[in-house]
């Protein structure tokens, strides 16, 4: 698996995650789900120079340019409640991207253990498009796994790309070794160090989710 961490360059990605991790700014609901779709358009636009692309012609006003446009079929898949605002991020860029999405919680056991519950999956039919299946938080990556494997049931893409802005690095480690080597490659923003007792990304940024939508119960 391929793994590339935008964060490590300097560019306006930064900024929008300052932001978002900022616990004064975060009490504004639409700027954090707003600066959520900023990081999703950057990652498009990074993911978007890896697709395949051919010269197309196009009438202008005044004649006829040749014009390199992608080729391949495209679908934004999100986990449901929290990467929404990313997943329209990176839908504004792909016009004619087909989407899916999956309904996967934490269900609490005795002490600190947890299991992922998926309750509800939509996709169109996967086979050879490229999958970009988005989730803001990435703290176990044991989500992530089912919700991709969930997925795949509706065929094999040519290709996914994983969109992970606030990663641990517990979490990609363990990606690396349940996810395909050749055919994944995990774009992320940051990868920290800690996860609390609960699974909670330290520094983090807090529950995406209510940050986004408000609390739940």
């Amino acid at each position: 698996m391929e793994i590339i961490n935008l964060g490590e360059q300097n560019s306006i990605l930064n900024s929008f995650i300052a932001q978002m991790r900022d616990r004064t700014v975060q009490k504004d609901s639409m700027r954090f789900r707003a600066n959520l779709e900023r990081v999703g358009a950057v990652f498009a636009y990074e993911i978007s120079k890896r697709l395949h692309y051919s010269e197309k012609k196009v009438v202008t006003p005044l004649g006829i340019a040749d014009v390199p446009t992608y080729d391949d079929q495209i679908v934004v898949a999100t986990i449901l409640r929290a990467g929404l605002p990313l997943h329209r991020g990176i839908l504004d860029f792909f016009d004619n991207a087909q989407n899916a999405f999956v309904a996967a919680y934490r269900k609490y056991d005795k002490g600190d253990d947890f299991h992922i519950n998926i309750e509800y999956v939509t996709a169109p039919d996967l086979n050879g498009k490229v999958l970009i299946l988005a989730d803001t938080m990435l703290a176990t990556g044991a989500s992530l796994e089912l919700a991709y494997n969930k997925l795949l049931e509706e065929g094999t893409p040519s290709h996914t790309h994983l969109v992970c802005p606030v990663s641990s690095v517990y979490a990609v480690e363990y990606l690396q070794k349940h996810l395909p080597s050749e055919s994944v490659t995990l774009w992320m923003a940051t990868a920290d160090e800690e996860l609390t007792s609960h699974s909670y990304i330290v520094p983090g940024l807090g529950d995406a989710g209510d940050l986004a939508y408000g609390d739940k119960k």
